[in-house]
């Protein structure tokens, strides 16, 4: 059974973002082993500068990959290309059709992702070119998951 894990930087605080996120990983039980990891965010003053950023991220940016190891990862980054939900779900199929069984999607912190994980991403995916809260698109992310799953079984969840 393929493996999918989302590995995030930093907490979900309300239980309203926990519960719709345990509510896409009961569904997706049924077509794959799902799981979220929490990582910790790197601790900044309130107006960090530049290279404290950077080694945030590069701090981060390791723990990411040693999260990741064994799986075809696909980073989240604004600056990455937009796709539908049927292409998404066309990627996670052709990932399996080529013999892999984990795939890891990454949220980074606020300030984003370090060089050295986008570089090691299979594929950099964008939710959208709007900006929105870490906690929603962990949620946004784990329902296009489930709906790649949906149409990849020809569910009727996908219209």
């Amino acid at each position: 059974m393929l493996s999918v894990k989302i590995v995030c930087v930093g907490k979900l605080k309300e239980r309203y973002w926990r519960e719709a996120c345990e509510e896409y990983r009961k569904r997706l039980g049924a077509f794959c082993k799902f799981q979220i990891i929490e990582l910790p965010e790197s601790r900044l003053p309130d107006h960090p500068s530049d290279a404290q950023v950077t080694e945030a991220l590069r701090n981060e940016g390791q723990k990411i990959l040693e999260s990741a190891k064994g799986s075809i990862m696909i980073p989240l980054c604004i600056e990455a290309k937009t796709i539908t939900s049927p292409k998404l779900a066309e990627i996670i199929e052709q990932i399996t059709v080529r013999g892999m069984s984990a795939i890891t999607f990454v949220i980074g912190s606020s300030f984003g992702l370090s060089d050295q994980v986008k570089q090691a991403g299979e594929f950099l995916l964008s939710m959208s070119p709007m900006t929105f809260p870490h906690q929603l698109a962990r949620v946004m992310l784990c329902e296009q998951v489930y709906r790649a799953f949906q149409i990849m079984n020809h569910g009727k969840y996908h219209k």
